[in-house]
């Protein structure tokens, strides 16, 4: 799953720099998100910009709208000029519904406008059911080499409540079918707090996780997200909200866990493997930039964020008439770029360096050290604020109190 970056708003399609994207420098590095809104069903607890497709409207719908991603490329390479591309990340959605000559003809799409790296990240978002051997194979041939697999859970009540379609083992068998068809990375995607999961549900989890071997795993607690059906339920009294402290203990759990199989954490809640750390999502944790392709997408380029129109009739529209296809845009002030450095430095493994601190901040980041939430250490000369794990269940709370 990607991390799920700040709103903002687009530049226009006549190529003018807005304020903000002029700081943008050639010799940056970029990542590149590419929107693949659909999905066979919705998900109750989802509220990401997706839609159910229609099997009689895919061959109608699925073209047009590549097309409006490659003029979307064209329309970034024009305002940005020349830029090295790091990342190119496909997520939904559920990308995987297409054929992999689809995500083919998207790299070749990106190659046309961007310099690609050798050796950039390119990783595609999955949900089990969606996959097979042969599809597994003809995906890493057309340049995919990186797999994030929506496992969340082992457990079928725990499936059922998130109304989830794949089979509990399903997503070890497809783990096994990425590294045959070779990926040079493998991602699982977890989400606990379900309603009626316990912690023994949450170890067996973890268990049947672990022993598929991930490169890396995502582990995020369950939000009910206004407007989801998930969150209807519980508002109704049908399930109960999510409980504090039993977060707490499976967040535990989980770090123990994956810390003791060779997984340390590096953000807040992703742990990896030396060198399988998300490069994407990096680079929105360091605010570097990145351009969002596809209806909803979301983007941040030198202290410039805009969102793309949700619907994705209207993004292709717009494009098909010459458009941008952005529905607003904001350009960050100084305070809003530190209130950022600060909330997502902090969750990261690397830390925060405190030099970007004023001097009370750093007297609180230094209370934060004291009372066994944090620790202090240097690289050169300089001194970095890093959680432990007692600060990592308080992360935002604390970047909160951190702040001036």
């Amino acid at each position: 799953m990607a991390a799920r970056p700040p709103e903002g708003s687009s530049p226009p399609a006549d190529g003018r720099l807005p304020d903000g994207l002029a700081e943008s420098r050639a010799d940056q590095p970029l990542s590149l998100y590419l929107h693949l809104p659909w999905c066979r069903v919705r998900c109750g607890y989802c509220d990401f910009n997706t839609y159910v497709l229609p099997p009689k409207a895919a061959a109608d719908v699925v073209p047009a709208y590549l097309d409006a991603l490659g003029a979307e490329l064209a329309l970034a390479a024009r305002i940005l000029g020349p830029r090295r591309v790091e990342t190119v990340y496909f997520g939904g959605g559920t990308p995987t519904l297409l054929a992999p000559f689809d995500f083919a003809s998207l790299l070749r799409s990106v190659r046309a406008h961007f310099d690609l790296a050798a050796g950039a990240e390119v990783t595609a978002e999955a949900n089990p059911e969606t996959l097979s051997p042969a599809y597994l194979a003809e995906l890493r041939s057309a340049g995919v080499a990186r797999l994030s697999l929506g496992m969340q859970s082992a457990c079928p009540a725990v499936l059922a409540v998130l109304e989830r379609v794949h089979t509990p083992l399903r997503a070890v068998e497809a783990v096994a079918w990425a590294r045959a068809a070779g990926f040079s990375s493998v991602s699982l995607d977890l989400i606990y707090g379900a309603p009626g999961e316990t912690l023994v549900d949450w170890a067996g989890t973890l268990d049947v996780a672990l022993a598929a071997a991930p490169d890396h795993v995502s582990a995020y607690s369950l939000i009910p997200e206004e407007g989801t059906k998930l969150a209807a339920r519980m508002a109704r009294g049908e399930l109960p909200y999510p409980d504090d402290d039993d977060l707490a203990d499976k967040y535990t759990l989980a770090d123990e866990r994956f810390e003791a199989a060779g997984l340390p954490w590096y953000e807040v809640s992703n742990w990896a493997r030396l060198g399988h750390g998300c490069r994407h999502n990096l680079a929105y944790w360091r605010s570097a930039d990145w351009w969002g392709f596809g209806a909803g997408a979301h983007s941040h380029v030198a202290g410039c964020r805009w969102w793309n129109e949700r619907r994705p009739e209207v993004y292709r529209d717009r494009l098909r008439s010459g458009l941008s296809p952005a529905q607003g845009r904001e350009e960050l002030t100084a305070a809003q770029r530190h209130f950022e450095q600060v909330l997502l430095s902090l969750r990261l493994a690397e830390g925060l360096d405190m030099a970007v601190l004023s001097g009370p901040e750093a007297v609180r980041a230094d209370g934060f050290a004291a009372a066994g939430l944090a620790v202090v250490g240097r690289r050169g000369p300089g001194r970095f604020l890093r959680l432990t794990q007692s600060g990592r269940l308080l992360a935002d709370r604390l970047a909160a109190e951190l702040l001036d």
